[in-house]
């Protein structure tokens, strides 16, 4: 027995596709569209058993606020969303704001059907491949900018960090030992140092790598100098 459902995505091509590849195989498209807005009040007055709902986005603050609304105002209907292949954060968000289920977008017709039909019996319609791929990131995160901004600024002593954010702002070792008070035979000797912590070759480089990290930020918001640990 076919599904009575909706499809809206922001891509209309992939929309109507899919609408009509569920057509051919026996279901009852309601509408296929592709709303920038207002996604939620369609769904609502057309009331499908199921709802495909596709997102670009799924990790991105209020990516799923149509589908509190959809279950606040009309419960029965079930979500399944539409999207790329999710981060945990993603899935999570996905089933904390009621969607039945999640299907990525190249899933093949089969996948689909299989998720509108336990969608509609009220199961979860999630596939086991999506599942594993989230308990593995899980377990295995991959190390994020500011995990390496943290890492780096802890191989650097206070005054290096001082050092590093004056090679950032451009200071040459001239200005770098005026504005530290130190020899500039001192001020060298810090910059080098920092060269070989960080593992680059240039000031250039050293920089460059501080602002991709966030390191730079994170030594902003450091205490001073004298209130690290750790030494000259």
């Amino acid at each position: 027995m076919g599904v009575r459902v909706m499809v809206l995505d922001e891509h209309r091509l992939l929309a109507e596709a899919l609408a009509s590849a569920l057509k051919l195989r026996g279901h009852r498209v309601l509408a296929a569209a592709a709303p920038a807005a207002g996604a939620a009040e369609l769904v609502i007055s057309r009331a499908p058993e199921v709802c495909l709902l596709g997102t670009a986005t799924p990790a991105e603050p209020g990516a799923f606020e149509p589908v509190v609304r959809i279950k606040r105002e009309r419960p029965q209907i079930a979500v399944v969303v539409l999207g790329p292949v999710p981060s945990p954060r993603g899935i999570a968000a996905a089933f904390a704001a009621g969607a039945s289920g999640y299907v990525r977008h190249d899933e093949r017709i089969e996948g689909v059907e299989r998720a509108l039909a336990k969608a509609r019996a009220g199961e979860v319609a999630i596939s086991p491949q999506l599942l594993q791929g989230a308990f593995a990131e899980l377990l295995n995160p991959a190390a994020q900018p500011d995990d390496e901004g943290s890492r780096l600024l802890r191989l650097l002593t206070p005054r290096e960090v001082e050092v590093l954010v004056r090679v950032a702002e451009g200071e040459d070792t001239r200005l770098i030992a005026a504005g530290m008070e130190i020899a500039p035979s001192t001020a060298r000797t810090h910059v080098q140092r920092v060269l070989m912590k960080l593992g680059v070759g240039s000031r250039l480089e050293a920089a460059a790598l501080a602002a991709r990290t966030g390191l730079l930020d994170r030594a902003g918001l450091s205490p001073a100098a004298a209130d690290f640990p750790g030494g000259q």
